[in-house]
């Protein structure tokens, strides 16, 4: 089998991704749907979990204040009691506890991922249904609880399966823990930036476990892929300080519609006989 992408094809999915990995409309979706719109072949999850560490990296830099006191306040709570009620000590352990359901559940149904969840149909239906429920969430949600004060376990276990969920494409990673966020009254921008940090571990960790497949067999090539992560990179940290920004002061209704439109038009496209379902 050839391999699946050149550098053009590095060029426009890098662009993809960088624009697409915080906004609530799913990345690895776009990355999916613009390679079949295109007519070119579907890059793989490999190569999807590969350009995410770009757009990640956008993250630890933005966030490079925070992320340090975490970690450094998390550390030193091990062996300091009086850090232990510490916010930032257990925000620490809130990341560890969101992640776990997404690490449990990505190994389980590694070989799913990887094929029957890049089905278009399923993409297009899971663009849709994930719109309405972020429409619903914003639509009743009290927008009113901080992180600081009101983020608890079992809060950050709701968060965690809502993140697990953007497993199948057309889902969304922040949509799916924004929507999450809101329907347990937090502020958009905090139940944003708890996504944004939630991510950071289980991205990383598939993005590092993918690397050792790029290259081999039907894998895109390490030119194209690194590319393509540099270019996600430099695009997604200004997404990132324009979304946060934006959701301030508007509400999501603008990404809802463009979720349903896509998905309807995915839908259509597929059962219309013009693009193939499948990879």
């Amino acid at each position: 089998m050839p391999k699946l992408i050149g550098w053009f094809e590095a060029v426009v999915l890098g662009l993809v991704q960088g624009l697409t990995e915080f906004l609530p409309i799913s990345s690895s979706a776009h990355i999916r749907v613009v390679s079949a719109l295109a007519g070119w072949n579907d890059p793989g999850a490999a190569f999807t979990a590969v350009i995410q560490l770009g757009t990640e990296a956008a993250v630890v830099i933005y966030f490079r204040k925070e992320i340090w006191e975490i970690i450094s306040t998390w550390v030193r709570a091990l062996w300091t009691p009086e850090l232990r009620t510490h916010a930032s000590a257990r925000m620490g352990w809130y990341v560890i506890v969101g992640t776990l359901p997404i690490v449990v559940l990505g190994l389980a149904f590694k070989d799913t991922i990887e094929t029957v969840f890049r089905d278009l149909r399923l993409i297009g239906t899971t663009l849709i249904v994930f719109g309405v429920v972020l429409w619903l969430a914003d639509r009743t949600a009290r927008n009113k609880l901080t992180l600081a004060k009101h983020l608890s376990f079992p809060h950050a276990l709701v968060y965690g399966f809502a993140q697990s969920l953007a497993l199948i494409p057309g889902v969304s990673r922040s949509g799916g823990t924004i929507s999450a966020g809101l329907l347990l009254d937090y502020r958009r921008e905090e139940a944003a930036k708890y996504s944004f940090l939630l991510a950071i571990p289980s991205v990383l960790g598939a993005g590092v476990l993918e690397l050792f497949k790029i290259g081999d067999g039907a894998a895109p090539d390490w030119g194209p892929t690194i590319l393509a992560t540099v270019i996600s990179f430099a695009v997604g940290y200004a997404a990132v300080a324009w979304f946060l920004k934006y959701i301030s002061t508007h509400r999501f209704t603008g990404f809802v519609i463009y979720r349903i439109a896509l998905g309807l038009l995915l839908i259509a496209l597929v059962t219309f006989d013009v693009l193939t379902p499948t990879a």
